[in-house]
């Protein structure tokens, strides 16, 4: 498959790129800094675009596949509606494109559905999180409504949890539209093989995908 990827200087992008190749895809990986993906592969092109420029994302998306989007706030403090003014941009040119495909990455707190042994969870901690990360889960929220309002484009959206540098399990959990029990970490190589995977799953097409370890 030919699959664009944004974000991909991230810890979630970078292992994206890397399981991708191994799998046997072309990547296209979209970065700000070429200097931060230090990859060369045969089945790597890496471009340098702004992400919240639709013009400037058209080349890179053209003839993909589907789109694999890992942006995200890296600092507390930032305010900046990066997620959702990228989402914008990167629908327009997939339009632009036909590019039908797209797989965007949240976070589990963004989701205000959880099961039963998550609900303390829910009424404890994930309010604690969603004032200390208001900016960037509200930037979320506003991506997700973005993509859902995006009806004819075959879109998913992935709620992780907490992420961390750990090495795969290959035993993440999902649910189908609400956060996985007892999912609270979960390993950026797992989100990036979960995220590899979900591009062909016809069931998780305009729906989100809760995941946990």
């Amino acid at each position: 498959m030919r699959l664009t990827v944004l974000g991909a200087t991230g810890g979630t992008g970078r292992e994206i790129v890397r399981q991708g190749l191994e799998a046997g895809h072309e990547i296209t990986a979209v970065v700000r800094d070429p200097a931060k993906l230090p990859v060369a592969h045969e089945r790597l092109t890496v471009v340098r675009a702004d992400v919240f420029d639709a013009a400037a994302l058209e080349p890179a998306v053209k003839g993909a596949d589907a789109v694999l989007s890992t942006l995200g706030h890296r600092s507390l403090g930032d305010d900046t509606p990066l997620c959702a003014d990228a989402a914008r941009a990167t629908i327009a040119a997939m339009r632009a494109t036909e590019c039908r495909r797209l797989l965007v990455v949240s976070a589990a707190p963004v989701s205000r559905n959880d099961p039963g042994d998550r609900r303390l969870y829910a009424l404890t901690v994930r309010p604690i999180l969603r004032y200390v990360l208001r900016r960037g889960y509200a930037d979320m929220a506003v991506m997700e409504d973005r993509v859902r309002a995006a009806d004819d484009l075959e879109w998913t959206i992935l709620r992780p949890p907490k992420l961390t540098d750990r090495p795969a399990t290959g035993v993440a959990r999902t649910a189908l539209n609400q956060n996985v029990p007892g999912g609270y970490t979960l390993s950026r190589a797992d989100l990036a093989a979960e995220l590899l995977r979900r591009v062909d799953d016809a069931r998780s097409v305009r729906a989100a995908v809760g995941i946990g370890n």
